[in-house]
């Protein structure tokens, strides 16, 4: 019995990011996990359900609230989502693997097992997902979460793109959204630059009227 950690939803300008946990016999594990990127949709949704039922899963999500925390930065949410998925399944004399969020893995491995109120080895490897199965199911069943987090913002705001600042629908939605509300939406994440661009075009649209 092992686990693996990783995380989805770092870089877009809006919405959370989530971390799952998954602690299992890697043998348990349905055949085609891996890194969920490379995974479509519709198999990344079946292989998270089957991947819950032959192992105990765990995910925290950081809202937009804590991502725009002056006091804290990506490198230190990014500890912070893992570990408290990892606390979620966590138990003493358990090992295992979590995807690095930080150029230097071993100081990232650390910082994630201190988090944790119990004795775990915790190894820290850039691309993980690619190379541990456990790894592999995380980023699966955390792409998932971040998945069904954006399709209720499209519920509630109407079309939003995958949050990405490079998705044009994104950015479109943003433009748009601060022309109607003269602000940005509460589910931007307000210290991303691609929230500055857009307000700073709004702003010189404005003045471009008088």
């Amino acid at each position: 019995m092992r686990f693996g950690v990783d995380e989805a939803g770092k870089g877009p300008v809006l919405g959370s990011m989530f971390a799952a946990a998954v602690r299992a016999d890697p043998a348990a594990l349905p055949e085609g996990v891996g890194d969920s990127k490379d995974i479509a949709p519709e198999r990344r949704e079946r292989l998270d359900r089957e991947i819950r039922e032959c192992a105990t899963v765990g995910v925290a999500e950081i809202p937009v609230e804590r991502i725009d925390d002056e006091e804290t930065d990506m490198n230190a949410l990014t500890v912070a989502a893992q570990t408290e998925a990892l606390a979620q399944v966590a138990r003493d004399g358990l090992e295992g693997t979590v995807d690095a969020g930080d150029t230097d893995a071993e100081r990232f491995g650390r910082r994630v097992a201190a988090g944790v109120d119990a004795d775990v080895r915790v190894t820290a490897a850039h691309g993980a997902d690619e190379t541990d199965p456990l790894v592999g199911a995380a980023s699966i069943v955390a792409k998932v979460a971040r998945d069904a987090h954006v399709d209720a913002l499209a519920a509630e705001y109407g079309a939003v793109g995958s949050g990405y600042p490079s998705d044009p629908t994104t950015r479109t939605f943003l433009a748009e959204y601060v022309e109607r509300h003269g602000d940005l939406p509460a589910c931007a994440r307000r210290s991303w630059s691609t929230c500055d661009d857009v307000l700073a075009a709004a702003e010189q649209a404005t003045l471009g009227e008088f």
